[in-house]
């Protein structure tokens, strides 16, 4: 999948408020493969390349992810993800959402001076 290495691209994500029609579109596009990922009382989906890798994530637009735009999201890989929040909003950015947690990893989705929408990661 993709990089481990702080500055790297750790994760993509879609969350959209029709995940099940948009992860038939990928699939009919691309040619990618979903698997479901249980969320409680709905499923969003991993997208698979046809070898089985895990390369994006089809989301709904609820529960976690309900404050998270519509477009393809990229999730960046820092070291601390405090510090690189507080660099957010000292560089003229500003945080979309808060600090969040996925099992012992954080994100938070940002955006940067220039109005551009990614995410910052912190593994655990």
């Amino acid at each position: 999948m993709m990089e481990n290495k702080i500055g790297h691209m750790a994760w993509l994500d879609l969350s959209v408020g029709n995940a099940d029609q948009v992860k038939s579109f990928y699939q009919e596009v691309i040619g990618w493969q979903s698997s479901e990922v249980s969320m409680g009382d709905y499923n969003d989906y991993a997208m698979l390349t046809d070898e089985g890798e895990a390369v994006a994530g089809i989301c709904h637009a609820k529960g976690c992810n309900i404050d998270i735009p519509p477009a393809w999201l990229p999730y960046f890989l820092v070291e601390n993800i405090e510090q690189a929040a507080q660099a957010v909003q000292d560089k003229g950015g500003s945080m979309v959402t808060e600090i969040k947690s996925m099992g012992d990893d954080k994100y938070a989705v940002i955006k940067d001076p220039a109005g551009a929408v990614c995410a910052i990661y912190q593994k655990a």
